[in-house]
């Protein structure tokens, strides 16, 4: 067992492979790694690995995928006037801002839970956003974030040693006792083949909307806060050797193409 190492184990977790002895230490697991079990349906397989199995569980995949939209289709709320407007309104006003905002079709996950909104008083943005942690399997969803309010600010609930809640400081230990020249700010740019993903680093010290401008987002930004000095896969434009640094922004292709990777998420 992998969570007591007393016991012989008797479980697998569909979803991260760790070994368990009893239902306490799976929930062990879950609570310290926090994983929910479920096997992951789009975890990338080398075609050398490719099995019948594979192929079997892509099909069931596509079929689930299919009875979504088929669902999605037939709440006909979801596509009044009104929302259309809505989310022309949001393109529009992104677009003035130099943001290239793409919002997903109705039933996929990512556009049922953005709430992201745009004051037209206070002509500014308030961005449905999440973090993610990678080094402590963490990750948060804020909701009403302004776009004028700086990266640094943002983290301070979560990796400042004095602001930080004591249970997220807890969590985030890792984050909270390294220097603060230490903590890299990424975003990942879309409209990339899946085995070329890299990533933006972003000016902690500017602003929501300045960091957003230029990039491609689709429906709300995730960030993805790590540690220089500890290993990730993460690999940062412009620093791969093989590559030229290259603007995001000049990187596009069609919805559809997009909607590849998101739709695993419907």
């Amino acid at each position: 067992c992998e969570t007591c190492s007393e016991e012989e184990a008797k479980y697998r977790c569909p979803r991260c492979m760790k070994y368990s002895c009893s239902l306490l230490c799976v929930k062990k697991h879950k609570l310290a790694l926090s994983c929910n079990g479920v096997r992951d349906k789009t975890a990338f397989v080398s075609v050398n690995e490719f099995t019948d199995l594979n192929l079997l569980s892509d099909y069931r995949f596509l079929e689930d995928v299919g009875r979504t939209a088929d669902a999605a289709a037939r709440h006909l709320t979801m596509h009044s006037p009104a929302r259309k407007n809505l989310l022309y309104c949001l393109r529009n006003k992104a677009r003035k801002c130099s943001i290239d905002l793409k919002t997903l079709p109705v039933g996929f996950t990512k556009r049922r839970e953005n709430s992201t909104t745009f004051n037209l008083t206070e002509k500014k943005f308030y961005w449905h956003l999440k973090l993610i942690f990678p080094h402590c399997r963490a990750e948060y969803t804020l909701k009403g974030v302004p776009d004028d309010k700086t990266l640094a600010d943002i983290l301070k609930p979560y990796i400042d040693p004095v602001e930080s809640d004591p249970v997220i400081c807890q969590r985030l230990r890792i984050y909270t006792t390294s220097p603060r020249s230490d903590v890299q700010i990424l975003m990942k740019i879309e409209n990339r083949k899946q085995n070329s993903v890299r990533y933006n680093e972003l000016d902690a010290s500017r602003s929501l909307l300045d960091n957003l401008k230029g990039k491609i987002i689709i429906e709300y930004p995730t960030l993805f806060v790590v540690l220089k000095t500890l290993k990730n896969d993460m690999v940062i434009l412009g620093q791969d050797a093989s590559e030229p640094a290259e603007s995001s922004d000049s990187e596009s292709s069609s919805l559809s193409s997009m909607e590849e990777g998101e739709i695993r998420d419907s």
